[in-house]
């Protein structure tokens, strides 16, 4: 069952953005560009690797930033490696095993390294410099809610196996594993979609 309201909720999210008060942490970090910033946060949201999405599911999320960040699937919220060694850098997120044992940055470092995740180390220092600029950026060809796949028929068009896909658990979660499986990372392709900084961004229409 999803989650409607992001008040009650510590790891759910709705496919309809629902926007909190928090302050936005995310787009002060850095001093400049290319500088990063860790600074100290006193909620930090935690998520939860899965290995076999080869994502991380938020289990406990703080602050306004998911507004603009992971893809929803059934009232969760996944984030790419890039956007959890992103938030991990900065101080926003802390990631854990499947022990629920929290996962140096070193260790995140590595599965970035591995390539595995469908992200190499040239690809995350594009994704951490766009949003150091205050970007919205989403890995391309990745649905941020099932509502907006069948909403936006015409940008379905091209991804495979894509259209009449039910918003259930079992199913979406398939359908992250196709989709980042499917991507050829040797390929000339885009890698990213990104968006300049909207207030009233929404992952059912990012426009």
């Amino acid at each position: 069952m999803e989650v409607e309201d992001w008040g009650n909720s510590s790891g759910g999210a709705s496919d309809s953005e629902v926007y909190v008060q928090d302050t936005n942490d995310e787009e002060d970090c850095f001093t400049s560009a290319d500088v990063l910033k860790l600074q100290f946060r006193k909620d930090i949201s935690k998520a939860c690797w899965n290995d076999e999405l080869r994502m991380a599911e938020i289990v406990d999320n703080k602050g306004r930033m998911w507004t603009t960040t992971g893809i929803v699937r059934s009232g969760k919220i996944y984030c790419s490696i890039e956007e959890t060694l992103f938030l991990a850098e900065i101080g926003a997120l802390h990631l854990l095993d499947e022990n629920y044992t929290s996962l140096p940055l070193k260790d995140i470092y590595k599965k970035v390294g591995e390539g595995k995740s469908g992200c190499y180390w040239e690809s995350f220092e594009v994704y951490r410099h766009l949003k150091s600029l205050g970007y919205i950026v989403g890995r391309h060809g990745i649905p941020w809610t099932m509502k907006s796949v069948k909403s936006e028929s015409a940008s379905a068009q091209g991804m495979p196996e894509i259209n009449g896909i039910v918003d259930k658990e079992s199913e979406g979660k398939n359908l992250i594993t196709e989709l980042f499986n499917n991507m050829q990372v040797n390929e000339v392709r885009p890698v990213f979609d990104v968006y300049p900084p909207n207030s009233k961004f929404k992952k059912s229409s990012p426009g």
